[in-house]
C-alpha cells in the first residue's frame, strides 16, 4: 500500500506539472485518502465472447493503478474511433487509468478512461486494482488555475464522499433509474 501510494503521489505531481500547476497542487485533497484495493477473480469461460468480467465503466476516483498479468483481459475505449482495444501485456508494468475526479479537476483536459474486463477461455484471472481517491470531505470542482473567461468551469462542485457513496450503493446494481455518472455534474445539464 505504501509503495503504491508513493507512486500515486508521483503520478499526481506529473499530472499537475502537465497542467502547468505546481507539483504538489493536488496533495491537499489526499490528506486522508479513501484508497483501497479490490480483489477480483475471473474464472475461465468457454465462451468469453458471451461474458464480461466487468462491463464498461469509468472509475470515479483520481487514479487507478493495476499491475499487469499475462492472462490479460482489460479493454479500453479508443477516443479516435470509439472501438474497444485490448491493453497489450508488458511484463512488470502497471496500467494507470485516470478517473472522473482528475477529469473534473483538469476541466476536461484529461478524460476518465472508459474500460471493461473480459474473461479468458482457458485461464482464471485475478486482478487487484488500487484505487487512489481523495478524502471523503474533499470538494471536487475544476481547479481555479485552469478556468477563466476563455475556459469556464465545465462541472459543478460536488462532495467526493457523497458521490462515492452513491456510486457504491447504486452504480453496481441494476436500478430502475439511471446510475450516477460524472456527466451529471457537467454544467448546462438539468440538475447541475
Amino acid at each position: 500500500m505504501k509503495a503504491l501510494e508513493e507512486l500515486a503521489f508521483k503520478l499526481l505531481e506529473l499530472l499537475a506539472r502537465s497542467l502547468n500547476l505546481r507539483p504538489d497542487r493536488l496533495h491537499g485533497f489526499f490528506e486522508h485518502p479513501t484508497t483501497f484495493f479490490r480483489l477480483n477473480h475471473y474464472p475461465p469461460c468457454p465462451s468469453p465472447d458471451l461474458a464480461l468480467g466487468v462491463g464498461r465503466h469509468k472509475d470515479p476516483g483520481a487514479l487507478t493503478i493495476l499491475y499487469q498479468d499475462d492472462v490479460g483481459g482489460l479493454d479500453v475505449r479508443r477516443r479516435s474511433d470509439g472501438e474497444w482495444a485490448r491493453v497489450k501485456f508488458v511484463p512488470d508494468s502497471f496500467i494507470i487509468n485516470v478517473g472522473d475526479t482528475m477529469q473534473v479537476w483538469s476541466n476536461d483536459r484529461y478524460e476518465s478512461a472508459e474500460h471493461r474486463v473480459s474473461v479468458n477461455r482457458e485461464k482464471a484471472r485475478f486482478s487487484m486494482p488500487y484505487f487512489f481517491n481523495p478524502a471523503t470531505d474533499a470538494v471536487v470542482e475544476p481547479l481555479g488555475e485552469l478556468v477563466g473567461e476563455e475556459d469556464p468551469p465545465r462541472y459543478s462542485a460536488y462532495s467526493w464522499g457523497d458521490f462515492f457513496r452513491t456510486k457504491l450503493s447504486g452504480n453496481y446494481k441494476k436500478l430502475e433509474v439511471e446510475n450516477l455518472h460524472i456527466e451529471h455534474f457537467r454544467k448546462g445539464l438539468e440538475g447541475a
